[in-house]
């Protein structure tokens, strides 16, 4: 009994006001401090304290009477219009919830209490356990106070209403205050009918977590808030502020909740200014120094980004807009990339990139083998160390002047075909994941069943390449040619309309391959090979019209690679960063030189020795796989550091291997 007491004093010392909490705590203390007559002293305390609770939860009872008293004369009232009757009956069910809760919160305090004096100390996972307990009752509780806060603002703004309908009443309106309230009901009914709920509409759906965010104001409103009204305009804000959870990820605004008002993230125009303005200088000295100008792209994101100036704040749109370059630079290879040469390659292409994965698998698993490494990390590892940079080796063609292409076979075909192939098996790899995570795991069962998985992958991958090459027949017989006609009919004077309707199609492709499961990055190449089987007059036509485009999004690519470039983990790790990446380079280009000799002819020296130097690098994809494999729990940390090393290495090294490859291999004219 005398613990139900104290359980109920230590609630009510919670739920009184600050001095009264301060008061009953010094209490505490003279209590257990002083040494003549302790106990009678703790009875004292507790008995008045335990009359307080009592004597406030009999209050509390009371008014919860009167207030539902109070409800039903407002449900009799004739006078009361039934809006203005369900808006009051709502106003004093709102004040008698609060009062509810109150009661609840103190109750669950000393529950809360309860538990951890009948804790083990020393176990620290029951100690967690009730920090979890105690943070998701005030998750709930803070869920419950934002609904309550709604509505009670909701209730003073219909106050505020009804008194100036009251006063608007007792005199006469003219014809603009007329008009001007009609507007007005049509506004609200609008803000009525586009608001979604999206807080009420989603917090009980499954998988959904309330966690604590921070709010952060932008940089010139902060520190100016010193009174009333500036109050106002924080809660009345665009909603442009920057929100951080406990995890330190940072979220802005996607959509507002009143879309009546236009709005522009202002942090997303500060970055993509700062990586236009810092990218000039640094691919000019780039280029000044005989080194591609991507590589200042990339030293502009080194500065800017996290290990740098960290001066980025909307990093994933900077690389989501990075992305469309991606897109935008493989349409213009599949401009370069005719139908008929696509004919000559594609076996060579598809045995070529599956043979390389294959041997690229083969040793990971051996060398896995070696260092005692799980199965699952080194396929992961291998496959994703497999993939070749598709966007760097197409600026490397794209400025190394016109190829030899009098023979049967050319380089560049062989090669971006392979480029094209892996592109392919990066689909086919992301679908894949779920069952390594599974084997990671060590579900036995749930592999066996990924087994079985992975093979209607196959079969469903197949299946959606036939009918992707199906459309491609279908769109190059009866659509493709009608379809350009069309355009350049419309783009005489002005080139929107050629700029609009190429876009579109590059975007119906790429929609078509991601539904079908397929990349996205094949359906753009396929966009532009589809382009380019109507001749070279409307090849130069759209090139023209749609490499500035290109250029500008590559730009914004390369950067965005900079961004995850870490020069102090580097430093501190060079030597063994530098041994793990010239090992890549020379295992890669010595399987792609095995593999190209045994599936290209003899004549064809030069080239498999140029596709191999092209194929010997590590695609910026691998810092997409990583994080996704880091947070499934695949690799840890410091695997994915090393990935991320040694790919950026790599796509450094390349520029070199491929300039000395290409100066002894490429026939001269």
């Amino acid at each position: 009994m005398q613990r139900v007491c104290w359980l109920l004093c230590l609630g009510l010392a919670w739920a009184l006001a600050t001095q009264q909490k301060d008061q009953v705590a010094q209490r505490v203390v003279r209590v257990y401090q002083t040494k003549e007559n302790p106990q009678k002293e703790r009875k004292t305390w507790v008995a008045n304290n335990c009359k307080q609770l009592v004597g406030l939860l009999r209050k509390k009872n009371v008014v919860v009477k009167k207030l539902s008293a109070a409800a039903n004369a407002v449900g009799r009232d004739q006078n009361l219009s039934e809006p203005e009757k369900h808006f009051q009956i709502h106003t004093l069910e709102v004040f008698q919830k609060e009062l509810n809760e109150s009661e609840n919160l103190v109750f669950q305090a000393m529950q809360s209490l309860q538990r951890a004096l009948q804790g083990d100390y020393k176990d620290v996972v029951n100690i967690k356990e009730s920090s979890k307990l105690r943070l998701e009752a005030l998750r709930e509780a803070a869920i419950k106070e934002e609904q309550e806060y709604v509505e009670l603002v909701a209730a003073e703004k219909h106050q505020q209403e009804a008194v100036k309908n009251a006063m608007a009443q007792n005199k006469t309106l003219s014809i603009l205050d007329g008009i001007l309230e009609d507007v007005k009901r049509a506004a609200d009914r609008l803000e009525e009918e586009i608001e979604e709920h999206a807080f009420d509409n989603n917090k009980q759906m499954k998988g959904v977590n309330v966690e604590a965010v921070l709010r952060v104001e932008n940089e010139e409103k902060g520190g100016k808030m010193k009174n009333a009204s500036k109050q106002k305009e924080v809660e009345d804000d665009l909603g442009l502020s920057m929100l951080i959870d406990s995890q330190n990820n940072q979220y802005v605004l996607t959509k507002p909740r009143d879309s009546t008002m236009p709005r522009a993230d202002h942090h997303l125009i500060k970055d993509l200014v700062s990586v236009v303005m810092l990218s000039l200088p640094c691919g000019w000295i780039c280029s000044l120094v005989g080194l591609p100008p991507m590589f200042g792209y990339i030293i502009s994101g080194v500065l800017l980004g996290p290990s740098g100036l960290n001066s980025i704040r909307s990093m994933v749109q900077v690389e989501t807009l990075g992305e469309l370059g991606v897109f935008f630079t493989l349409f213009v290879v599949g401009l370069e990339f005719s139908p008929e040469r696509l004919r000559k390659v594609w076996k060579t292409s598809v045995q070529g990139s599956c043979c390389l994965s294959l041997l690229m698998v083969g040793a990971g698993l051996l060398w896995g083998q070696c260092l005692h490494i799980q199965p699952t990390q080194t396929v992961f590892i291998s496959t994703c160390l497999s993939l070749s940079s598709t966007p760097l080796v197409s600026r490397f063609l794209a400025g190394g002047g016109k190829v030899d292409r009098e023979g049967d076979l050319d380089y560049s075909s062989v090669l971006l075909g392979m480029l094209v192939m892996q592109d392919v098996q990066l689909g086919l790899f992301i679908a894949v994941m779920p069952t390594l995570i599974q084997a990671q795991s060590g579900d036995l069962d749930g592999f066996l069943y990924g087994g079985l998985r992975v093979l209607g992958l196959l079969a469903q991958v197949l299946l959606s390449l036939a009918a992707v090459l199906l459309l491609c027949l279908f769109l190059r017989s009866h659509v493709i040619g009608h379809y350009c006609k069309r355009l350049h009919a419309e783009s005489k004077g002005t080139k929107e309309i050629l700029l609009l309707g190429i876009t579109a199609f590059v975007f119906f492709m790429l929609t078509v391959t991601e539904f079908l499961d397929v990349s996205m990055e094949l359906g753009c190449f396929l966009a532009g090979a589809l382009l380019s089987s109507q001749g070279h007059m409307v090849t130069s036509e759209v090139m023209g019209c749609i490499e500035p485009v290109r250029d500008f999004l590559a730009i914004i690519f390369f950067a965005s690679i900079g961004l995850h470039v870490f020069p102090t983990f580097v430093l501190y790790e060079l030597t063994i960063l530098m041994v793990l990446t010239l090992t890549l380079v020379i295992m890669k280009f010595i399987m792609a030189v095995l593999v190209l000799s045994i599936i290209l002819p003899p004549s064809s020296r030069h080239i498999r020795w140029i596709v191999s130097a092209g194929l010997a690098q590590v695609s910026e994809f691998s810092f997409v796989l990583g994080s996704q494999a880091r947070r499934a729990g695949i690799i840890s940390r410091e695997v994915y550091l090393l990935v991320l090393s040694v790919t950026t290495l790599s796509l450094l090294l390349a520029p070199l291997l491929w300039r000395v490859t290409t100066h002894r291999w490429v026939p001269r004219t």
